[in-house]
């Protein structure tokens, strides 16, 4: 029985892997579940699955979990000490699935202690991808990659020499605006950028798909993870999202990846590796589909690729101060005071902004480094909306 744990069950990825050990009995034994507001689904999902420990990332929701798991034989805690614990406590696979770079510090811990890590939580890699994969190496772990463009690449260089490629292709649906007129962008609202048309996610995801955040966010992912050159990395758009990744080697050939818009693929190959099982994921019909459309993004649409490109260049601190600047301007976005179009100048002159801060340049990375960078961006791009708020 393989003992796992899943921080952040009760989002669509940690619901999802749910959803799979449902359908394994037996076959799992749970020692944590971690979430967030959603008090009641993850007592629940605890009681249901057996877990050990269930602990909430809001210190002021422990009475209302505690009241939930009453007369259960599950343990509740709460706040950022008790994730990393729950993090820390033995397993052979975690799933790593908290959103933001809330996730770094117990992603890290479970690494610490020698499990598997399941990695959705992109932003780990992003702020902090030499820090994971030293930690990784030093505790003889394995990081396997769940976002469906990074599983894809990985499970197309099984068995390859990772020598012999030449380029990766990251697909991306073009999210919510992907056919929008260019002129109508500054005007999007939440409810609009909120609605992806192939895949069910979370508002703040969604979100950085209709402005291609995350698909930045995957091409310094893929840097990080698999050493590519960032030249090596292209993004295409693949309206159907079906088509997930494609490697390119020297000889010209391509190996694509190719499946249903259905995360429990990604998932269930991560928790069965290294061999494969059967999922309950729907057989794609070629004939049915017929075509497979792809373009390149439009530079002028989806500023953020560019941005991106320059993080991969840099390297060091600037994923953490661009991951940072992201989440507050996507912060600001939701709350109404800058416009969808002003995320990517508010990244950008974070980015501009701290490019040359001492501790960029001078520190070894560290947790307490990444975190220190982490808050820095933000209060920089806080100080950045409040002057265009000024000057607007």
């Amino acid at each position: 029985m393989k003992r796992i744990s899943i921080l952040g069950a009760t989002g669509s990825v940690g619901q999802n892997t749910i959803d799979l050990i449902r359908r394994a009995p037996g076959a799992y034994q749970v020692v944590a579940l971690t979430g967030g507001h959603h008090i009641d689904q993850l007592a629940r999902d605890a009681i249901d699955l057996g877990a050990e420990v269930a602990v909430t990332a809001h210190d002021d929701l422990l009475v209302s979990l505690r009241e939930a798991l009453r007369g259960s034989k599950v343990e509740a805690a709460a706040g950022k000490a008790a994730l990393i614990e729950a993090a820390s406590r033995p397993a052979q696979w975690v799933m790593s699935a908290i959103v933001g770079a809330a996730g770094l510090a117990p992603g890290l811990a479970a690494l610490e202690q020698g499990a598997t890590l399941a990695l959705a939580n992109k932003e780990s890699l992003v702020t902090a991808g030499a820090l994971m994969m030293r930690t990784a190496r030093a505790n003889r772990a394995n990081i396997l990659p769940v976002d469906s463009e990074h599983s894809a690449i990985f499970q197309a260089l099984v068995g390859e020499d990772a020598a012999a490629v030449s380029r990766v292709i990251i697909t991306a649906s073009g999210g919510a605006f992907r056919d929008w007129p260019l002129e109508r962008l500054a005007a999007a609202t939440v409810a609009e950028a909120s609605s992806h048309p192939n895949w069910a996610m979370g508002q703040r995801i969604t979100i950085d798909s209709a402005s291609m955040f995350n698909k930045a966010m995957e091409m310094i992912e893929a840097r990080e993870f698999f050493g590519f050159t960032p030249d090596q990395i292209e993004v295409l758009i693949h309206p159907q999202s079906l088509v997930h990744a494609l490697v390119g080697f020297c000889d010209g050939a391509l190996m694509a990846h190719v499946g249903p818009p259905d995360m429990r693929h990604a998932i269930g190959y991560a928790l069965n590796w290294p061999q494969r099982q059967a999922l309950p994921v729907a057989a794609l019909d070629l004939a049915a589909i017929g075509t497979l459309e792809f373009r390149p993004p439009d530079p002028e649409r989806y500023p953020a690729l560019r941005l991106a490109r320059e993080v991969m260049q840099a390297r060091g601190l600037s994923g953490a101060v661009f991951n940072a600047a992201k989440e507050r301007a996507l912060d600001h976005f939701i709350a109404g005071r800058i416009g969808f179009t002003d995320m990517n100048i508010v990244v950008e002159e974070v980015l501009t902004a701290l490019h040359d801060a001492p501790e960029a340049r001078n520190s070894e990375m560290t947790l307490d480094v990444v975190a220190h960078m982490d808050h820095l961006a933000r209060k920089q791009a806080d100080l950045v909306v409040s002057q265009r708020k000024t000057q607007g």
